[in-house]
């Protein structure tokens, strides 16, 4: 029985669609792999790349903060933020990641170091996702495919 996936953030269903092999999420303690039959599970969720794999399209978002549930193969996100790879803006990200940066170099006093490392990495998983293609074909072992020519 594949996973459903349902990936929701107080703004908006991100993502809900089913017959996912796998999910790979940024948990607290590292890398969770989400396979059919999993047990159940809650655990609180870091900023990074979420991936689901349904035969050989691989679904890409950033994601972060929020909290990951797994219970008779429903794997429910529910998290701060979380962007598909198509709906990020690089150029914004960038923009974002360079002023989170420049704020860090002027050690005022007055500003929340950890805010604005969380703020660089958020931007960094945004570039990253946003680089690849919101989906890809993978083949035997999970290697890509090129595209195909049209």
């Amino acid at each position: 029985m594949p996973l459903s996936l349902e990936i929701v953030t107080a703004e908006r269903v991100v993502l809900a669609e089913d017959g996912f092999d796998i999910v790979l999420a940024p948990g607290v303690k590292g890398e969770l792999g989400i396979l059919p039959h999993h047990a159940p599970l809650i655990t609180v969720l870091e900023t990074g790349e979420l991936r689901a794999r349904r035969g050989n399209e691989e679904i890409n978002m950033a994601v972060s903060g929020g909290f990951l549930e797994v219970r008779d193969d429903r794997v429910t996100v529910l998290a701060d933020t979380a962007e598909r790879s198509d709906e990020i803006d690089i150029a914004r990200a960038e923009e974002a990641k360079r002023r989170a940066q420049e704020l860090l170099a002027s050690r005022r006093a007055d500003i929340d170091v950890a805010a604005v490392l969380a703020a660089v990495r958020r931007a960094e998983t945004r570039i990253r996702v946003a680089e690849r293609r919101r989906t890809r074909r993978v083949g035997p072992g999970g290697q890509p495919v090129p595209p195909q020519q049209t």
